[in-house]
Formats: C-alpha cells, structure tokens, sequence
C-alpha cells in the first residue's frame, strides 16, 4: 500500500481483522464476576443502559459483522480480560487498583455465548485496557499480513479506545462500527466516538455490512 493520506479508505478483506474486545462473561453478563456483589437494583441503576443496549443493539450488530468477516475470509479475533495467574499478580496497575481480576482458567474470561469463538480463531488474554499493551497482538496481526482493522466491543470510551488508539499509532487503519460497541450511558458513548473520530473511520454496522459485501462481490 502506497502511504495512505486519508483515514477514510475502505478496506482491503484479505488484508483485514475483525477484532472483538472483552466481551466476556466477567462484564457482559449481569451474573459476571464484575457485579458479583452488588444486588440486582444497584445492578439496574448502575450498568441497566449498558446491558439493554448489549442485548438490543450492540451484540446483534457484532453478531452480524462476525458472520459476514467469516463468509469472506476476514480474520475474526477476540481479547479479554484473563489474567496469567490464579491471584492477578501478574496485571497492570491499573487493574490492580480498579479491582479487575479475571484469575487464569476462569469462566469469566470466556466470550459471552453469542459470541462464542470458531475453533481457529485468534484469542488474545489481555491485563491491561489496552490489548497492543499486554499481549503480543502486533505480532500476530503482522505476521498475518494485516493492515486494516475494524474494533467493537466495549466499553467504548475505554478499552475500544485505548485500542484504537494505540492500534493508529502503530501504523494500521482502524475501523469503528459505532453501533457495535457499548458503555455505560449515551452520552459516554457519543463523547468517545467523537474524541476517537481522530484516529479512525467510523461507520455503522449496516455501512460495513454493506462494504464488506460490494468488496467481495466479484469473487
């Protein structure tokens, strides 16, 4: 590719990767270890937007995106959070204080079931918001030819964020689908996409859908 002048260029398939960030059983599943001890009305009152918008549009959407990257042969990947040991010693600061702690082999750190991993499909356990942090995701994706990739999952303003950040600045072309990521309120979502537009292209999953469908026509 010829250096590009535009964050605004479609995507190459072949050269592509799907990636899902921690939708997971820890935090997208009302009983994941994340609210393990708050009641069900601290539950609703707190995080009640982000599950109805999971489950009514976001989800759906990256369903969606996972079935046409895969009829087209667009790599399909996953990161969450797992930490490497029982007792977490191993994760950021960050996690630390924040109090996240998926131990290693835990059921929290499996995708929800919507979501459920193809057998060869890439996973990447992350202990930090970023997933170019602590894993070796900048490898893998150059050793598979990548240049392009499109980020969903939540939450939006944080660990989507960080890694369409990070994933920009190490050189790859990112694609949001907005409507294929969630946090915890409207307004934080609609702040992140705006602060984020910087970095990527931003689309909605109908927009994809519809350019990863015109792309492959003709194959």
């Amino acid at each position: 590719m010829k250096h590009p002048v535009s964050r605004e260029i479609e995507i190459e398939p072949a050269r592509t990767t799907l990636l899902f960030v921690d939708v997971q059983q820890y935090n997208c599943s009302a009983d994941g270890g994340e609210y393990a001890q708050l009641s069900a009305a601290e539950k609703e009152e707190r995080y009640g937007y982000f599950f109805r918008t999971m489950q009514g549009s976001a989800l759906p959407n990256m369903v969606l995106l996972r079935q046409a990257s895969r009829d087209v042969g667009i790599e399909v990947a996953y990161t969450f959070i797992e930490s490497l040991t029982a007792d977490g010693r191993d994760r950021s600061l960050d996690y630390k204080i924040s109090g996240f702690n998926v131990p290693k082999g835990s059921p929290d750190a499996r995708m929800v079931g919507e979501l459920s991993p193809g057998d060869d499909e890439i996973l990447f356990p992350k202990t930090s918001s970023s997933v170019f942090i602590s894993t070796n995701i900048d490898y893998v994706l150059r050793n598979l030819g990548i240049q392009y990739l499109i980020i969903a999952g939540c939450l939006t303003d944080q660990c989507v964020d960080s890694a369409v950040r990070d994933a920009c600045d190490l050189g790859y072309l990112v694609t949001v689908p907005t409507d294929a990521c969630a946090t915890l309120s409207a307004e934080r979502h609609a702040w992140s996409l705006r602060n984020n537009r910087g970095y990527c292209r931003q689309r909605t999953t109908r927009e994809l859908l519809g350019e990863i469908a015109r792309l492959t026509a003709s194959r």
